[in-house]
């Protein structure tokens, strides 16, 4: 992919709003992500400036950012990678997208591009001389059954002829755009076969009714096919009995048997440090130690991959501050790390160095320590 940069100063605006109403739409779209989640929402907030302004904007950008609260060079990142985002100003009646994948090009992509290099501009993201046109090749489009095809905004048009795509390019430069139906532009419905069903048809032996089947599958009286044998092959592996959910089922079955037997016959006796899948117990000496919940506790979501939910659980656990998490031997992070069934994370994020900087410092420490904010 070629590298992608924003459009030079010249054509760039001195700033960004979003209108009214787009304003209330992206308070409400941030409203649907997790408290402290919100920059998950840049992607969304970028396309709807796109869709106002019709590019993104190093302003807008930067607008967003501020909105999520996130670095500009993180939202600038996400503008930059995703081809979804013009970086640049396109046609204000039609920006022609055309798709030069395989399929595509098989089918006469190229002669589709030649029409855009004469009726739009030589080169791509090169705006016509009104600047109501412009076009790109692009990759795969998802509808390579009907290629060639190209996409205008957010349309298709598909199973195209250099003349079609000439008539098309000729109604959104008038601005009639609105008038050209997307779609296949030959005689056949989404991407069924041309010239109709070939195959999933009732069968009719009238020859009369013959040429007008066009009845739906749907129609069909339901049938009830057996499932098949095929192909299974004989074992004696748990794995493959039939008697059983999973193994894994099986097995937690079976320490659970085992669990209350053990309490039935003697309650005298220490529980032990596995309990049903695996899950350590609660009892366990290496459990990390709790404490009251002080007046005062940490964000613990500030550690890169605690989140709320696992936050909740820590809490649960008595964990309210950095210092604990700082504080944990390697036992102990085995323990919480089999608790919370992460396989390894722990030591993977390195809890215990980002609590030691929040613990020391907090945000300004952890910056030192790492080079970025925490999360």
């Amino acid at each position: 992919m070629s590298v992608r940069r924003l459009a030079e100063d010249t054509v760039q605006p001195a700033s960004f709003a979003f209108s009214k109403e787009n304003a209330a739409w992206a308070k409400e779209t941030i409203k649907k992500y997790p408290k402290g989640r919100e920059q998950s929402a840049v992607i969304p907030l970028l396309m709807r400036a796109q869709d106002q302004d019709g590019w993104v904007t190093k302003a807008a950008i930067e607008s967003i950012a501020d909105m999520l609260g996130m670095a500009y060079i993180r939202a600038l990142e996400v503008a930059t990678f995703y081809t979804q985002f013009q970086l640049k100003p396109v046609g204000t009646r039609a920006h022609v997208q055309v798709c030069g994948t395989t399929p595509c090009m098989l089918r006469g992509a190229e002669d589709l591009i030649k029409v855009c290099k004469s009726k739009i501009a030589h080169d791509p993201f090169t705006l016509n001389e009104s600047g109501t046109l412009s076009w790109e090749e692009v990759e795969c489009q998802g509808a390579c059954v009907n290629a060639p095809m190209v996409m205008i905004f957010k349309d298709t048009f598909e199973d195209l002829t250099p003349e079609q795509l000439e008539q098309i390019i000729d109604r959104f430069e008038a601005g009639k755009g609105a008038e050209v139906t997307p779609g296949p532009q030959i005689d056949r419905i989404y991407s069924a076969p041309e010239g109709g069903l070939t195959s999933l048809m009732l069968a009719d032996p009238a020859p009369a009714k013959a040429a007008t089947s066009a009845k739906k599958v749907s129609d069909a009286p339901a049938v009830s096919v057996p499932p098949s044998n095929a192909g299974r092959v004989k074992t004696a592996a748990s794995e493959t009995n039939a008697s059983l959910k999973t193994p894994a089922t099986a097995k937690a079955e079976a320490a659970a048997n085992a669990k209350v037997e053990g309490d039935t016959v003697d309650k005298s006796k220490p529980a032990k440090a596995a309990t049903v899948s695996g899950k350590p117990s609660l009892e366990d000496k290496n459990r990390p130690a709790g404490i009251e919940k002080p007046a005062a506790v940490d964000d613990l979501k500030l550690i890169s991959g605690v989140g709320p939910k696992i936050e909740g659980t820590l809490n649960e656990l008595g964990i309210y501050t950095y210092a604990q998490v700082a504080s944990w031997k390697k036992a102990e992070r085995e323990w919480v790390d089999g608790y919370l069934n992460f396989k390894g994370r722990i030591e993977r994020d390195d809890w215990v160095k980002q609590a030691k900087a929040l613990a020391k410092g907090g945000e300004a420490e952890y910056i030192k320590v790492f080079g970025k904010k925490p999360r």
